[in-house]
């Protein structure tokens, strides 16, 4: 039986092999040519607006619209139906995920405290104005992803929701009514089917039939995100980078075979660029995992075999570590999108404790990927290619903006007058200085 797990050894590793294992995902998002063609794209859509829109369409998704049927209608957002238990599916997620980020919100409120006596400060929390939000299409259907980005920024209160997502392959320009089943319930109205790097440039500078917002958040592919970074220098503020997907699994000797191989490969499938890692300080659970996986893959479509393999070969694989310490120095160093642990409960909290870098920590192997994917509440937009180490899953908390609010007395001005013109003079800023001379002379 062919092995699946690509095999390091940790201790073994050099420091280059180490930095390998963790360099995903960013070379072809910053390919040189991939960033001029979509640049192209950028300015053909400021110059000619909704006709650019609709010729994206037609070049790179095979759907041939008029400007006057980019926008989704109301009708066909009210009258999208799925699969009753898809539905209840997505209300399930929906009510969990308002109630993560309702706490939140809750967290986010208003506040001041007394800095010194006549002098207080603190800060005003907000919606932001306007929010475009991308939902993939193409290799299959993400209504999970419509409301992963859409129940917090309406929990937020953002006043001007836009959502855009590519028209289903081979159509006539339908939308997953999935996605349109999503909008219904989060009261989501503007609704529009375009190509992906094409709808960014459009959510950025406005069209004739699409709203300009400010800010834009959503995964896809790498001719995506390269768009959302490109519009950052027309102003447009975007989200750390989303895609491809990775997982890391630590576990010891007393995780169940089975549950690991099948939580490997649920990342696993998404993609040839996906990367999954096992850390474990166990030789003979790679052993069993290994044969595991090989049974396990063949129940998958071809496909998402294919992808498997990848993931869990050349793009990631096995590291055996010598203790659960080292286990923890891997992951931050490697910064997962997903991060389960499936170590004894016993040291559960202790790795909790260890682990500082990672989009999310699933505890437990009755918390699958799969369950934060789809239903927990927890966000499953995350930071990937190791942006974990500095930035966040989207939440409420990326809908929300916080303006700085200060009050001083006249007493507590002229307490800080000395510093303040010290300051001015030692910088060189008359003016600053001479606002406070002029008061108090």
């Amino acid at each position: 039986m062919n092995s699946v797990l690509r095999r390091q050894n940790w201790s073994e590793m050099t420091i280059a092999q180490r930095e390998a294992l963790c360099h995903r995902g960013m070379d072809d998002i910053f390919h040189p040519e991939l960033r001029a063609s979509i640049g192209e794209l950028i300015e053909d859509v400021r110059v000619r607006g909704d006709q650019a829109l609709c010729d994206a369409l037609a070049r790179f998704d095979g759907v041939r619209l008029e400007p006057n049927q980019l926008r989704v209608s109301e009708e066909e957002i009210a009258s999208a139906q799925v699969d009753p238990a898809v539905e209840n599916g997505i209300l399930d997620a929906i009510s969990h995920l308002r109630a993560f980020n309702d706490q939140l919100l809750e967290r986010a409120s208003d506040w001041s405290i007394e800095i010194e006596h006549g002098l207080t400060a603190g800060e005003k929390v907000s919606p932001i104005s306007s929010v475009g939000l991308f939902v993939p299409s193409g290799k299959a259907s993400y209504p999970s992803v419509a409301y992963q980005l859409g129940v917090p920024a309406v929990v937020a209160g953002v006043p001007h929701i836009s959502l855009i997502v590519p028209p289903v392959p081979g159509g006539q320009g339908e939308v997953d009514p999935a996605v349109l089943v999503v909008c219904r319930h989060l009261g989501i109205k503007n609704v529009f089917r375009v190509n992906g790097p094409s709808g960014i440039a459009a959510l950025g500078f406005g069209t004739q039939t699409i709203p300009k917002v400010r800010k834009v958040v959503g995964p896809g592919s790498p001719a995506v995100t390269i768009a959302q970074v490109e519009m950052q220098r027309f102003g447009l503020a975007t989200m750390m980078l989303l895609g491809p997907t990775e997982s890391m699994i630590v576990a010891d000797h007393t995780a169940h075979v089975g549950r690991l191989a099948a939580d490997l490969l649920i990342e696993a499938e998404h993609g040839t660029d996906s990367s999954v890692v096992l850390v474990t300080t166990s030789a003979d659970l790679i052993d069993a995992v290994d044969a595991e996986l090989a049974i396990q893959i063949g129940d998958l479509p071809e496909v998402r075999a294919t992808a498997a393999r990848a993931s869990l070969g050349s793009n990631g694989g096995a590291v055996l570590v010598q203790n659960l310490n080292e286990a923890a120095d891997v992951a931050n160093m490697y910064a997962p999108e997903h991060l389960q642990l499936a170590v004894d409960a016993s040291y559960e909290e202790d790795m909790l404790d260890l682990l500082v870098n990672a989009g999310e920590i699933l505890i437990g192997q009755h918390t699958p990927f799969s369950a934060g994917n789809f239903v927990i509440g927890c966000p499953a937009s995350l930071p990937t290619s190791g942006f974990a180490h500095v930035s966040s899953g989207i939440t409420v908390d990326a809908f929300l903006k916080k303006t700085a609010v200060a009050k001083a007395t006249e007493s507590a001005l002229r307490r800080m007058s000395p510093s303040i013109v010290a300051l001015s003079d030692h910088e060189g800023f008359s003016a600053h200085g001479n606002a406070i001379r002029r008061r108090f002379g």
